[in-house]
């Protein structure tokens, strides 16, 4: 997400008016009858509208209530009113430019049908979420690799800085194969376009909200790949970014005025300090900087504070869901927006979409850090209403420390358990999404040193732990890489995800054996949780380990599932009268990776390095 330009300090600190256009475009230029949000900002950018005068409709049920203008003429928003009364149609906006008229048109829609049924109905602790960088995965369409007229033209396979060509249609054409490995909800990438310059393959600069990336295959594919996942039980995940946008989107290159985006006298970076936030003892100089500093100097910083800028995101955000028919978003990230600008965006999703699930990254150190962002259960000034986030605790100070550090009082799988006790703070901690690797992250298998045995217990682990499971594109067939030189290594194309590819990993044929076997054991446990309420489901219960040994239990009143972590490079065999409490009145237990039954005894001999999961009867 992270892409740099130099020589771009006169844009901040100046505004300039130079953008000039022949025609004239709204933002929304539609919008649906019978939604609760029904006071809309219609923003009108064209040359000279500003200076138009008399705006008015006579749209049945539309009403234009007030006439917003900027120091830049080449806008205009209209707060409209939209009455339950309201009919579909295109609705006329007429003004005056001197004694000429001028018409505009807005189109008024019925609501996307199957509401509650077939969209909006968010990631749940039932789902298995698969994270997928559109550019990187396959290439359906090598049509729009390229698209006249945008920026970046690059088509570069051999180089990680350059774009690939994969797309929507790619993604829609491997549907079969992420449903039979167990996947039940996608999460992309930004579709949203990016005309930049360059490094525009992970999509978090937009320049045009209203507009799905061409090279991706624009809005008729993304509904096209909705439609078709939602045909097949998928759930769709949008990545959204209020924090920043390109520095080529058209509201910085041609701004309403100077309040839309943080402005500093020379380029001033966020400190990154979330810790800020909720510091009992901070200076406001510093609060300042983490919250209005940018990102890097190609992505400009909104100002939330302007209503205008918080009405233009929450509108898109609403508009989004209704239009393309999502289930949720992932909001980038998030602790470096204004919060309370954040509970206001989230509530108008929750009040407009009840079901939809909302989850923000917060790439933070310590679980109180990463509570405060979420609902939580502290009594303080400031409350967070977003439902949760991407754990990144359960991943640095829990399953990877569990597999990468020798065991000890407070080292190893013994940080795995005392993380996990600090779930009383969450308000619901089954809405966290726990994964182990993502975009911006070393490959796990790489961190792992590509041992597989640590790898197997490191997707048990995933398969069962409390939360929203999240895979990342390649997990299954082994995919590596260090985020060392740049993160570009991190995000490979998918093998045989293009014409020519040496090897089709999309099938077993093209698989190794070792490939196939850790397919294989994914697909079992994904597979396995979807008919296992303990695990979608259930309560959780830990026991602390002892000697290397993690032992917790996922069940309810119809099932029990014990999953008994050795951490050891040894076999190890324990005493299982210390369960007695979960285990009491079982007698047999099968083996969910090995898909045998066993009787149970007084003890029980683990494997090196090795979580058996067991479902008890």
């Amino acid at each position: 997400m992270k892409t740099i330009l130099l020589s771009v300090k006169l844009l901040l600190i100046t505004v300039t008016f130079s953008f000039a256009q022949n025609s004239y475009n709204l933002y929304p230029a539609n919008w649906w009858i019978g939604m609760k949000y029904n006071k809309l900002q219609i923003m009108i950018h064209g040359t000279d509208v500003g200076t138009h005068t008399g705006f008015t409709t006579n749209y049945p049920g539309v009403t234009i209530t007030k006439v917003n203008k900027f120091k830049n003429p080449a806008y205009v928003i209209l707060d409209v009113t939209i009455a339950p009364t309201a009919k579909p149609g295109t609705v006329g906006i007429r003004s005056k430019k001197g004694t000429a008229a001028v018409n505009f048109e807005f189109n008024l829609q019925s609501r996307r049908p199957g509401r509650g049924l077939a969209y909006a109905n968010g990631a749940t602790s039932q789902d298995l979420m698969y994270l997928i960088m559109p550019d990187r995965f396959s290439n359906g369409d090598p049509s729009n690799d390229r698209v006249a007229g945008m920026k970046d033209q690059t088509l570069r396979r051999d180089t990680v800085f350059n774009r690939h060509g994969g797309d929507l249609k790619g993604i829609e054409n491997h549907l079969d194969y992420l449903q039979d490995l167990g996947v039940t909800a996608l999460w992309l990438n930004p579709v949203i376009e990016n005309d930049m310059p360059n490094r525009t393959e992970h999509g978090y600069a937009f320049t045009n909200h209203y507009r799905v990336d061409r090279r991706l295959g624009g809005d008729e594919a993304y509904k096209r790949l909705i439609n078709a996942a939602h045909a097949k039980g998928f759930k769709i995940i949008q990545d959204a970014v209020y924090n920043h946008v390109g520095i080529e989107h058209v509201l910085f290159r041609d701004q309403p005025d100077s309040t839309w985006f943080h402005r500093w006298p020379s380029f001033t970076q966020t400190n990154y300090k979330d810790q800020i936030l909720f510091d009992p003892y901070a200076a406001a100089v510093d609060k300042k900087i983490m919250l209005d500093g940018w990102f890097v100097t190609s992505m400009p910083d909104w100002d939330h504070s302007n209503p205008f800028v918080a009405n233009f995101l929450i509108q898109h955000a609403i508009w989004t869901v209704e239009e393309y028919g999502i289930d949720g978003w992932r909001i980038d990230t998030y602790a470096y927006n204004d919060l309370q600008f954040m509970n206001r965006c989230n509530q108008a999703l929750y009040t407009e979409y009840p079901n939809i699930s909302i989850f923000g990254e917060t790439w933070v150190h310590g679980v109180p850090n990463q509570s405060y962002f979420c609902e939580n259960n502290y009594n303080i000034p400031y409350k967070s209403n977003m439902q949760a986030t991407t754990d990144f605790q359960t991943l640095f100070y829990g399953i990877q420390p569990a597999l990468t550090q020798p065991f000890g009082w407070t080292e190893g799988v013994n940080k795995l358990y005392t993380t996990t006790a600090q779930d009383f703070v969450y308000k619901n901690p089954m809405r966290q999404v726990i994964f182990l690797d993502n975009h911006d992250l070393p490959r796990f298998y790489s961190v792992l040193n590509e041992d597989t045995a640590k790898y197997k217990v490191a997707f048990s682990w995933l398969m069962t732990f409390r939360g929203i499971p999240q895979m990342y594109y390649g997990n299954e067939i082994l995919m590596t890489g260090l985020t060392s030189p740049n993160d570009g290594y991190v995000r490979q194309d998918f093998p045989g995800g293009w014409e020519g590819d040496a090897a089709n990993k999309f099938t077993a044929a093209g698989r190794t054996a070792k490939e196939n076997s850790i397919f294989n054991y994914i697909k079992k446990f994904a597979n396995f949780r979807k008919t296992s309420s303990a695990i979608k489901t259930g309560k959780m219960m830990q026991f602390y380990p002892i000697d290397g040994v993690y032992v917790y239990f996922r069940y309810d009143e119809k099932q029990t599932i014990m999953c008994i972590m050795n951490t050891n490079d040894k076999a190890v065999t324990i005493d299982l009268s210390r369960f007695a409490e979960r285990m009491k009145g079982f007698q047999v237990a099968h083996d969910i990776a090995a898909g045998q039954q066993f009787q149970l005894e007084k003890t029980i001999t683990l494997m090196p390095m090795y979580n058996l999961v067991l479902e008890l009867k």
